[in-house]
């Protein structure tokens, strides 16, 4: 029996990485939540920020906040620290295997940068190194100043960094760096930030001193980027199996305006927790920006359906002979099997939506929408049951960049 043991190792890490996920965002929605609900009450020691009662699993509890930390502390503490570090080194084990091992498939664009693999892979962790060392110095200079002041040049530092990774690499290749980088910086909040000033609280505590209030400030400022953070980064990684999301020319404004819905929504929740008014307007802003992603995903749809005969030959006679036998030897093998006008797959009449890959005519008219769903998202064959390999998919993305190339001297 021959097992793919590099897509089981790969299927592995993808779950983990999901589980210890859920466990991160779960208790980070959960703080949130908690820290907005909190009361004052005259009962409280003077050295309590706020108390919150509540009711789960057939018992009640009562929960006490202290900003700096009470006289006293017990001899056993929780950190919550582990569910982030999990899911960051998951994560990144999951991009490597992936995107850094078929960097020639899923990180480099030739038609944009012919990059090798190494250079593609260095390029990628730069950019995630880069983006906290910026990050947390726009954070450190601002700490303490206006959260909308803040909030606004992180957002354009995120959009240029957005531009960029599209820029420099593939487009499914600058919407994971963006999902990475964004993750990252959340878990070196924790890892650089929150972690180490609640360690110098407890030593100075312990010390007997009295300890500066300067590390709560840091923390909750960290702590509250990474709630506002999550929902942009959960969208980025399942976006990148949605070739809609990404294989367009603006996807990385798509992920900035994707940064700032996130952020509205988290808002209407973190007002709500907090037992204000709840803000129905910012479901104006959302609709609004949810709609101008959808337009811009569209933008780059080409009319190939329009394409004329004499066109078509041109495209058809820029490729060797070699390479497309090469591509409808794959193409008959592997995907044939429902692509042709009367499909043999049982219970199949007609080919999905239509399309027919019966000849090489075929292929260059519908170049894009095979390029994201073979070469881009792996999205066919459906749970990849004709076994198409990367060096296969390869062919479909040359096919793509070569028509592009052409279409665009035409213009």
């Amino acid at each position: 029996m021959d097992f793919d043991y590099l897509e089981w190792i790969e299927f592995m890490v993808r779950w983990f990485h999901v589980i210890a996920g859920i466990a991160w965002i779960g208790s980070s929605f959960y703080f949130i939540a908690l820290d907005l609900s909190l009361r004052k009450s005259p009962s409280l020691p003077k050295e309590a920020h706020g108390e919150a009662w509540q009711v789960h699993g057939g018992g009640f509890y009562n929960l006490v906040k202290y900003l700096v930390a009470p006289n006293h502390l017990p001899d056993h503490l929780t950190w919550f620290k582990w569910e982030a570090y999990a899911t960051w080194i998951t994560g990144a084990a999951l991009f490597i295997l992936v995107y850094y091992l078929g960097a020639e498939l899923y990180l480099i664009d030739y038609e944009k940068i012919e990059l090798s693999k190494t250079a593609a892979v260095l390029i990628s962790i730069i950019g995630v190194i880069f983006g906290w060392v910026i990050y947390d110095l726009i954070c450190r200079l601002l700490v303490g100043k206006s959260n909308l002041v803040l909030s606004i040049v992180l957002l354009i530092f995120f959009a240029f960094l957005s531009w960029a990774s599209y820029s420099l690499l593939s487009s499914r290749g600058a919407f994971m760096q963006m999902g990475v980088t964004l993750g990252t910086i959340m878990v070196a909040n924790v890892l650089m930030v929150i972690i180490p000033g609640q360690k110098k609280v407890v030593a100075q505590l312990i010390a007997k001193k009295t300890p500066s209030p300067e590390f709560g400030i840091r923390a909750k400022q960290r702590s509250l980027h990474n709630n506002y953070l999550t929902l942009p980064v959960i969208f980025i990684m399942i976006g990148n199996h949605y070739p809609t999301a990404y294989a367009t020319s603006y996807s990385w404004v798509i992920i900035v305006l994707t940064i700032i819905i996130g952020g509205l929504v988290r808002h209407f929740f973190n007002e709500r927790h907090a037992g204000n008014k709840s803000p129905y307007w910012v479901a104006i802003p959302i609709v609004i920006l949810s709609w101008g992603s959808l337009m811009l995903s569209e933008v780059d749809e080409p009319s190939l359906d329009q394409l004329s005969p004499e066109k078509l030959s041109l495209i058809e006679g820029s490729f060797s002979k070699e390479f497309k036998d090469n591509i409808m030897e794959v193409t008959a093998y592997k995907c044939s099997t429902c692509h042709v006008m009367e499909p043999s797959w049982e219970g199949m009449k007609k080919p999905p939506k239509g399309v027919y890959l019966s000849e090489f005519s075929h292929l260059i008219n519908n170049y894009e929408t095979i390029y994201k769903q073979v070469a881009a998202s792996r999205a066919m064959p459906p749970g990849n049951i004709t076994f198409l390999e990367d060096e296969e998919r390869l062919l479909y993305a040359n096919l793509f960049h070569k028509i592009e190339e052409i279409l665009r001297e035409e213009k």
